[in-house]
């Protein structure tokens, strides 16, 4: 997991805007990747942090998910420069408000947070550090791809992706280290070999 954040003055927000800055899912690879080098210019100041899978498992035990983004949205905010007067995020909580609330445990300055749904598609600054995680995200596969052959896009949805699960739980009879094993899709992979097990087990 990816999680960036991005400044701006907001005179100079409309430079994000001749870039043609949107929510990163509406937006191929290689724009990304455009917008990517544009965007490092004309924002004040950016970061990301990397959430791999074996942190996000440890804190699982203890904290949902929303949680874990929010303590790390909090890190990243903690360490700019120039602490910002208002910060938008885009809220993977039901209820927004829920999740500024999160983030606000764990930011040692004042600011007002405004967490909505879509932020990234609704705001300019959002939807840049949507592009910034998810070109840092698309990286990091293309390094992983390097040691483990073509895993696809890690998304629930991608078949490349629970092929490659699959095959490596059968060779190894163990999911690699970069599956998160509290992640739902695993744990489906994982019971449906448990369930063929007692299947041939129970034929033999």
């Amino acid at each position: 997991m990816v999680i960036a954040v991005s400044c701006i003055e907001k005179n100079n927000e409309e430079k994000l805007a001749e870039i043609g800055v949107k929510d990163s899912k509406m937006l191929s690879a290689g724009e990304r990747e455009r917008q990517f080098a544009e965007i490092v210019k004309v924002v004040r100041e950016f970061s990301f942090v990397k959430v791999d899978a074996a942190e996000i498992d440890a804190l699982r035990d203890r904290k949902s998910l929303n949680e874990v983004e929010a303590m790390r949205i909090g890190g990243l905010l903690n360490g700019l420069k120039t602490k910002p007067e208002l910060v938008y995020v885009d809220s993977p909580d039901p209820i927004s408000s829920n999740f500024a609330r999160r983030i606000r445990k764990y930011i040692n300055f004042e600011t007002i947070i405004k967490a909505e749904h879509k932020a990234d598609a609704n705001y300019l600054i959002v939807g840049a550090a949507s592009i910034i995680a998810k070109v840092e995200r698309d990286n990091s596969i293309r390094e992983l791809e390097k040691e483990y052959g073509i895993i696809g896009s890690g998304y629930p949805h991608d078949e490349l992706t629970i092929t490659f699960l699959k095959k490596y739980l059968h060779q190894y009879n163990q999911l690699p280290v970069i599956a998160r094993k509290s992640w739902l899709t695993t744990q489906r992979i994982l019971d449906g070999k448990l369930q063929k097990r007692i299947t041939n087990w129970g034929t033999e």
